[in-house]
């Protein structure tokens, strides 16, 4: 029989929260992707443990997009339960965020930027949720075949409608970023955070595009909030890979964490850094979470887990997010782009 879930007490004791640009809107320094682990393929209990656990541990932020599964739409429909059921005193205090632009449905208006794509989807997420509105509504990919203006007003009536309470972007280039707040300001749009991949190994917001700017200046300079993602590159930045790859590691299967990049080459990186995080006490988890926290402009790591021991293990991050020049520096000679970026070609039509 389930017991009826009452969150702890000691829930905001430990978690430290940063905000988000110039906005008014807090997160944790750690909030939870719900991308992998949440489909039909994992136990409900599971994702009931994972999901309160965190919440008691004081992650407020839960991350969804309309294509999370498998099937998609499973993960809005099992986080809806929750909410429904043993969430349902506490909506107030967590942020929902939902995104749209991948594919969901067949034919033409199934993916992209579209006013309808986009509107049609977040109508359906509010549905599987349970909601009249969540927190963050993103465009999950720049579309080079749909106007930006077209995207960007789509995101405007998701907010004017009451259907989101702030509007964001992920994974656009620095030049489209920067195109995409220039619009959204003209039609009165607060684009209020960007959510980029980044990590130890895939360092692309660091770098400066074509126009010349990095995405995190860019991101500096207009105020938006950074929620990155794959802080743990799916994760390769753990003890899973150290010795080779398991026959029940992501690598072995069909899915974003390619063999490939488990090159030799990748895995003396990881090694490499490993070293590192130990001679600091932490696990490379850790290491790999405090490291994208080191700037202030990151607003939170946006990392998954497939148990509470797994997500406490990432959350050992928060006791020691200082680097001093050497580790820095030891760190500088290994952290290097090892090809990981699956979401580039996603970023800008250039």
């Amino acid at each position: 029989m389930t017991m009826h879930y009452q969150a702890a007490d000691s829930r905001y004791d430990s978690m430290a929260m940063r905000r988000a640009g110039s906005s008014g809107l807090d997160l944790p320094l750690v909030s939870l992707g719900l991308w992998q682990n949440f489909g039909s393929t994992t136990p409900a209990q599971t994702q009931r443990d994972l999901v309160l656990g965190a919440f008691d541990r004081g992650i407020t932020h839960f991350d969804l997009a309309n294509n999370y599964g498998p099937p998609r739409g499973a993960a809005e429909e099992a986080f809806g339960h929750l909410l429904a059921t043993d969430l349902s005193a506490y909506r107030n205090e967590l942020v929902i965020t939902t995104k749209a632009g991948y594919r969901m449905w067949p034919g033409p208006y199934g993916e992209g930027g579209s006013r309808k794509y986009l509107l049609s989807s977040l109508d359906a997420s509010l549905r599987r949720l349970g909601l009249d509105a969540v927190d963050i509504f993103y465009s999950h990919r720049f579309d080079p075949t749909t106007p930006l203006r077209e995207t960007m007003g789509a995101l405007k009536t998701a907010v004017d409608s009451g259907r989101a309470h702030y509007a964001g972007i992920s994974s656009y280039s620095a030049q489209r970023t920067r195109e995409a707040a220039s619009i959204a300001a003209e039609i009165g749009l607060n684009l209020m955070v960007h959510q980029p991949s980044y990590s130890l190994i895939n360092r692309w917001i660091e770098q400066p595009d074509e126009s010349g700017e990095s995405l995190m200046d860019v991101l500096g300079d207009l105020g938006m909030g950074a929620v990155v993602f794959s802080p743990l590159a799916q994760g390769m930045l753990t003890d899973r890979y150290l010795a080779g790859v398991p026959d029940d590691s992501r690598a072995a299967k069909d899915g974003p964490l390619r063999p490939s990049f488990l090159s030799e080459a990748n895995l003396h990186r990881v090694r490499s850094l490993n070293a590192i995080a130990a001679d600091r006490g932490q696990t490379l988890a850790q290491m790999a979470v405090a490291w994208v926290l080191r700037d202030p402009r990151i607003t939170t790591a946006l990392v998954g887990a497939s148990s509470v021991d797994q997500l406490d293990d990432t959350l050992g991050a928060l006791a020691n997010l200082e680097f001093d020049d050497d580790e820095l520096a030891a760190i500088e000679q290994h952290a290097r782009d090892a090809g990981v970026n699956i979401w580039a070609h996603r970023s800008s039509d250039l």
